[in-house]
């Protein structure tokens, strides 16, 4: 069903992970896809991962939509305002934003308290994981509400609830929850909306190469750690949001903190693998307790 025909989304951070598999599935339903991130066909950013923006555009087309790949560093006002007034530009519209930067994996300090993490790669933690998040908004948002049914997706990490063993990388996750909640208060005026979403234990780039296996042969990482077979790939929580970004009638999840087993209740989706997991409930009900 290509319910997104016609429909222009941004995918802020959409490399590799969630992002990628968000934009695959955007373009799955026939969206036009803006994919930004500061890794190219030209150079890596300081993650130094393979992965490019350019790759995630053609999987859009592939896909069935129309990938369009634009570097763009998000910390940067000029950067992000120049990639909406290109977009206004070329489509005069923008149905979906969704808010995926982070890069702050390799700032992380985990297990350690405020006054031994490092104070300057904590803060650098808050501005890649926070700031861009506002910075992108603060540019995007008048080009959203130029049309009713204007959606905003903020990717986090969990709900909000358990401390997340690291103040910096808890306070971010934490405030792009918050953001969703103010974002919707503000764009509801407007006949517009805005959400969390949360996947589980995702199986990105990164971490299929911590566990040494490829998405096709994921569940040999099973014998390293059982918890992993409730893992997700990022096309799980893509089907998610795609089908939030589809459905006309959204807007009634505005302000909510949604996981992607949320999401695939709701839709009746499933993985690529044809399971469902829900890493959330399975981290309360199983490995919390012990």
């Amino acid at each position: 069903m290509r319910t997104l025909v016609g429909k222009v989304a941004l995918v802020a951070g959409a490399t590799r992970a969630a992002g990628r598999g968000i934009a695959v599935e955007l373009g799955a339903l026939g969206a036009t896809v803006y994919v930004t991130g500061r890794s190219t066909a030209a150079g890596r950013s300081e993650m130094d991962r393979p992965e490019t923006i350019e790759e995630t555009a053609a999987a859009v087309s592939e896909a069935g939509g129309a990938g369009i790949a634009v570097r763009v560093d998000h910390s940067d006002p000029g950067q992000v305002a120049g990639l909406v007034a290109r977009v206004g530009a070329e489509h005069g519209r923008l149905d979906l934003l969704v808010n995926n930067v982070w890069g702050g994996d390799m700032f992380t300090e985990w297990g350690k308290t405020v006054w031994e993490h490092d104070l300057g790669r904590g803060l650098r933690l808050l501005h890649q994981g926070v700031d861009t998040h506002l910075i992108t908004s603060h540019h995007a948002l008048p080009l959203l509400i130029r049309r009713t049914g204007g959606l905003v997706v903020e990717m986090t990490d969990g709900k909000g609830g358990d401390y997340r063993e690291s103040i910096y990388y808890d306070l971010v996750k934490a405030s792009v929850i918050r953001l969703a909640q103010a974002q919707d208060f503000e764009l509801r005026p407007h006949g517009c909306a805005a959400v969390a979403v949360t996947p589980g234990w995702l199986r990105s780039e990164r971490m299929l190469d911590k566990f040494g296996v490829t998405e096709d042969g994921w569940r040999a990482a099973v014998a390293r750690d059982r918890h992993f077979a409730m893992s997700e790939s990022p096309r799980y929580v893509g089907r998610g949001v795609a089908a939030l970004a589809a459905d006309p009638g959204a807007g009634r999840f505005g302000g909510q903190a949604l996981t992607s087993a949320d999401l695939a209740v709701t839709y009746d989706l499933t993985d690529l693998d044809g399971s469902r997991p829900d890493f959330p409930r399975y981290y309360d009900e199983v490995m919390k307790p012990g």
